[in-house]
């Protein structure tokens, strides 16, 4: 059940502004998981300096990535872009996670490396590897090219795994041993989706085995659950998140589904469509597991320029998970600016 409540910095406005209702999603943005990540980069700059080498995007979020490339971070798609003079520098591995051929490379390198792969997603890499080390042919279900999909298939041997994306795949998929399947799923994906195609496929293989746990990750169901609630009747509702963040646009969906009479993804204020909106009285605002709070905010004042804004906070979860780093960068202390950027709010 949630809790609304007004915002404290949200007093009685009394212009000739039209009003709006903004309905703010508790919980949004950082997860966890990105939280750690980004962690993870910044204790590696102040401890060795910079460059600090990240392959692919640390999360996917533009302005989270610019920020750690002003602090030093270089950004590299694969470990050769790394110049052979900087083989010293650490190398930090997304938090999406990567097959075993990078570390392998990296250590093929000489190298040194930093895995910042959300502890949610390695536990899926070893539900998959324990269904296949007690042979069971592994289905991932998920989105190709997503780099955590890349990832968890990266963790089996070849022709080990199947990536079901849809129910078109589950009726073409064809087993050697239909009686030696078993399942994992991406962490950010649809729960009703996942749903769905978790009942096709025990339809089809009634002897399924699921993993040990979960899959999806608890930010990404809490995070939908506020914007089912959230979404129903509004005028709008808009998703801080970018074009490649899964989660995000997930949201972007499940909003629709609720009863968002328009949903859409932004990743500033700036791409706001105004000409396009409408008249609107109740707008829907949450943000994905990768996006600053910041960003958040920056809408928010937005529509403050336009509307007479009263924001209620639609409480539908606490979190207080916190993963730790790793025991290398336990040792450097982080400053209030960088704990401040570190949760987005800078």
């Amino acid at each position: 059940m949630s809790v609304r409540k007004r915002r404290p910095d949200d007093m009685p406005d009394n212009s000739s502004k039209p009003p709006l209702t903004i309905r703010l999603c508790q919980p949004r943005g950082f997860c966890a998981g990105v939280d750690r990540a980004i962690q993870i980069v910044v204790l590696a700059l102040k401890k060795y300096g910079a460059p600090v080498y990240v392959r692919h995007e640390i999360v996917h979020n533009r302005y989270v990535v610019e920020g750690l490339q002003n602090l030093g971070a270089v950004f590299v798609e694969e470990l050769d872009e790394i110049p052979d003079e900087h083989h010293e520098r650490p190398v930090v591995f997304s938090a999406h996670g990567v097959p075993k051929s990078v570390p392998a490379d990296a250590q093929a390198r000489n190298l040194f490396y930093l895995d910042a792969t959300c502890p949610l997603v390695s536990k899926v890499h070893k539900q998959a590897m324990r269904h296949q080390r007690l042979g069971r042919h592994v289905l991932l279900i998920g989105h190709a090219g997503h780099p955590e999909v890349i990832g968890t298939m990266g963790q089996l041997p070849e022709g080990s795994v199947t990536l079901i994306e849809n129910e078109a795949d589950v009726a073409a998929f064809v087993p050697e041993d239909a009686d030696a399947l078993g399942f994992v799923t991406q962490t950010t994906l649809s729960v009703e989706d996942t749903a769905g195609l978790i009942r096709a496929l025990r339809q089809r293989f009634p002897t399924l085995t699921a993993p040990a746990a979960e899959s999806i990750c608890y930010a990404t169901t809490n995070r939908q659950e506020a914007v089912k609630e959230t979404a129903v009747g509004a005028d709008l509702f808009l998703v801080v998140g970018a074009p490649n963040s899964s989660n995000s646009r997930r949201l972007v969906e499940v909003a629709e589904r609720a009863g968002a009479k328009m949903s859409l993804l932004v990743q500033r204020a700036s791409e706001i469509p105004w000409q396009n909106i409408g008249a609107i009285s109740t707008l829907g605002l949450s943000a994905g597991a990768s996006a600053p709070e910041i960003i958040v905010d920056e809408i928010v004042n937005a529509f403050r320029e336009r509307f007479d804004v009263r924001v209620d906070l639609a409480v539908t979860a606490t979190e207080t998970e916190n993963f730790p780093v790793m025991s290398a960068l336990r040792d450097v202390e982080l400053t209030p600016s960088d704990m401040a950027f570190v949760n987005g709010t800078v």
